[in-house]
């Protein structure tokens, strides 16, 4: 209940940050629209609609095949620094995290909580072992011990799993809070 309160009342307060946002994204490129959907797998392995705002080219799912040689980190999980199909508004929208404020529907909708592991890709799910399956039996979230950790862009794989099966073991109404207010530190 605290999620879909929450969600609805930071909607509701950030609606003019967030058409702000949408604005820039289409005057910097009008190719496409400024909310970006994927399929990603939540609680228990159902799949769901996924929205950001739009931080990259139109295209830039068929460009990922000649950038895969480049991947900087370990495991399934795709990420390089200075990703050349980032926009000049997705560099800004990203460094602030306000790519993410469209998950507040997600939320809303139940898809997702405020606090929880990430939503993974599908194609990172079919890599998982049984360990990293453990991430699946709560619902993902929109901040997490990764998101807090101090040098987040550095962990390994096998380190951002690890903060969160620690998530899912030590869930409680105190450690969403907790996470919730060092989020807004970050």
């Amino acid at each position: 209940m605290q999620d879909v309160v929450l969600s609805a009342l930071a909607l509701v307060v950030l609606s003019p940050v967030m058409l702000a946002t949408a604005i820039a994204i289409v005057v910097d490129d009008p190719s496409a629209g400024p909310i970006f959907s994927q399929e990603r797998i939540g609680r228990d392995g159902k799949p769901f609609k996924f929205y950001k705002f739009r931080s990259m080219c139109p295209n830039a799912e068929a460009k990922l095949d000649d950038l895969l040689d480049q991947n900087e980190m370990d495991g399934p999980v795709f990420k390089i620094k200075d990703d050349p199909r980032i926009t000049r508004v997705g560099k800004f929208i990203r460094k602030t995290s306000i790519d993410e404020l469209p998950q507040l529907w997600n939320i809303l909708k139940g898809d997702m909580s405020i606090v929880g592991p990430r939503p993974a890709l599908p194609r990172e799910v079919e890599q998982y072992g049984d360990y990293e399956k453990q991430r699946l039996y709560v619902t993902p979230g929109l901040s997490c011990y990764w998101q807090i950790a101090p040098h987040r862009n550095d962990l390994s794989f096998e380190e951002w799993m690890d903060l969160d099966i620690k998530y899912v073991k030590e869930r409680s109404f105190w450690v969403d809070w907790k996470i919730i207010f060092k989020t807004f530190k970050v």
